[in-house]
């Protein structure tokens, strides 16, 4: 068992390095989390660059390596994000548009112009989303 009171001048421990190693990791881990938390704030909501956001962590005690390793792991995963939306807005547009083609050349009576215009719209949208993640 470890036992930590800072008012006091001794400390239990606990002689087992596994209960040590433990509990370091359980402190590193939560630290990197907040590291992470902070640094998506930074890139999402206040829409910061990726420099910025390396600035700020810097500015609050967070190593430059770390800072900006973790920046640019955020970084790479918003765009892998980004990109795969644009996919699925290509694959949707793409039935949408030429499911509304053959339901129109199938001469049912119905032109599906709403489907086609739609398809076409979400299709372009996801080809200049994709083109334009960075």
């Amino acid at each position: 068992m470890f036992v930590f009171n800072p008012g006091s001048k001794t400390n239990i421990t606990n002689p087992n390095p596994e209960f040590i190693m433990e509990t370091t990791v359980a402190t590193q881990s939560a630290s990197t989390t907040q590291i992470y938390n902070q640094a998506a704030r930074l890139l999402i909501e206040e829409k910061q660059s990726t420099e910025q956001a390396i600035q700020t962590l810097i500015s609050n005690d967070v190593s430059e390596q770390e800072a900006r390793t973790v920046v640019e792991d955020l970084h790479s995963q918003i765009i892998a994000a980004k990109k795969k939306h644009a996919e699925k807005d290509m694959l949707y547009g793409a039935l949408w548009c030429i499911g509304g083609t053959i339901a129109t050349l199938a001469n049912i009576g119905y032109i599906f112009w709403g489907a086609i215009v739609f398809g076409g719209f979400q299709f372009f949208k996801g080809v200049i989303n994709h083109t334009s993640a960075k």
